[in-house]
């Protein structure tokens, strides 16, 4: 075992995660914001979609460019992201809200989304079958997720007296990772603060100032994830190589985890405000947007690009650890669903058994590796 270059990838993989997530919070998912308002999209729609899309940008692209490395032969890098960080969004960050505060839910809503949650589940377990992913399964990733937009569209006009409405629902609370202090310093500042507030201007003579043009601002963050990403991924690979350890098991836990890590603390801001629904709500909706589009898109990029140039027209992933954690995800959402159901509230004791499950689920990994 290397440990200086493990250690070494590991330093790169905190420091290339945290700036993710400032680039994503302080610029990619206010200039979606600006996009959604210039297109007139209703609120529900622009919060299972562009907003979704803000705040799973990370995932999606170390999806993506895990695709276009080592010719596809790490795709299950990216693949076991989001799988892992689905796992804990439903554990760790449903979890951690109830433990700030319990939270009552909007049964129909939950529902809703645990249905198409678990449809989402069932398809990739499909796509695992055969350890190839192939044009029409790619595809209905992207459809399925289009049917659930179409329903959300429709919701309203359903369902008119629902309690928690659909514009709370999908409104990504954004992780205070930053402030703005004047220059005079008046207000105390810890050293993260000094850290965040100097990273957050170097990004910004790159990006800009998403109200004077937020389209500058969208692709140059886009630009900036992506290659963030890359760097992320090769790390993953460098460490694998390094400790003997799978890289889809880094993926599925310290990547997934880091990625994460922002929505989980903005979730528990929410809660701790008594908007513990709005919380669990995102973390299901947030996977929906993970599995159908972080995974649905990509494939088809690559796919499309395969067919155009002669290549192979399928891209293989590997099928133990991914479909096992697959599995542990279905088995997730109902234990979530069920303690939801019974009492329609998620209690602080629910909340540390979900978290545990996670502790337990993280040591089945990594004693299997």
């Amino acid at each position: 075992m290397d440990l200086i270059t493990a250690g070494g990838c590991l330093l790169i993989m905190l420091i290339a995660i945290y700036i993710l997530a400032i680039m994503t919070d302080e610029y990619f998912i206010p200039s979606l914001d600006y996009i959604s308002h210039q297109l007139n999209l209703p609120h529900n729609v622009a919060g299972a979609s562009l907003m979704a899309m803000g705040s799973s940008a990370p995932e999606l692209a170390i999806a993506l460019t895990a695709l276009f490395q080592g010719n596809g032969e790490h795709s299950d890098v990216g693949i076991g992201t989001i799988v892992g960080s689905a796992v804990f969004n439903i554990l760790v960050i449903t979890g951690a809200s109830a433990l700030a505060r319990p939270a009552k839910i909007t049964l129909a809503v939950v529902i809703r989304d645990c249905l198409v949650y678990v449809m989402s589940i069932v398809l990739l377990l499909f796509t695992f079958y055969d350890g190839q992913i192939h044009p029409f399964e790619a595809l209905s990733f992207l459809v399925l997720y289009a049917s659930y937009l179409l329903i959300l569209y429709k919701w309203n006009s359903w369902f008119p007296k629902e309690t928690m409405s659909e514009v709370e629902k999908n409104e990504k609370p954004k992780p205070h990772i930053s402030e703005e202090q004047d220059s005079k310093g008046k207000d105390r500042r810890s050293i993260i603060d000094v850290i965040n507030y100097w990273i957050t201007k170097v990004l910004g003579i790159f990006a800009g100032d998403v109200e004077q043009s937020y389209l500058r601002v969208f692709f140059v963050s886009i630009a900036v994830i992506v290659g963030i990403s890359w760097i992320l991924v090769k790390s993953v690979i460098i460490f694998g190589d390094a400790t003997a350890i799978p890289p889809v098991i880094v993926a599925l836990t310290l990547l997934a985890a880091g990625t994460s890590a922002p929505d989980m603390i903005s979730s528990v801001v929410v809660a701790r405000q008594g908007r513990g629904d709005m919380a669990v709500a995102n973390a299901v909706g947030s996977n929906i947007f993970d599995i159908l589009v972080g995974l649905g898109l990509p494939w088809l990029i690559v796919i499309g690009i395969g067919m155009m140039t002669g290549g192979p027209t399928f891209v293989e992933v590997g099928t133990a650890d991914l479909f096992n954690s697959t599995l542990v995800l279905l088995g997730t959402v109902f234990i979530l669903f069920i303690l939801l159901y019974t009492k329609r509230t998620l209690s602080r004791i629910e909340g540390g058994i979900l978290i545990l499950l996670y502790v337990i689920y993280v040591l089945w990994i990594w004693l299997g590796a």
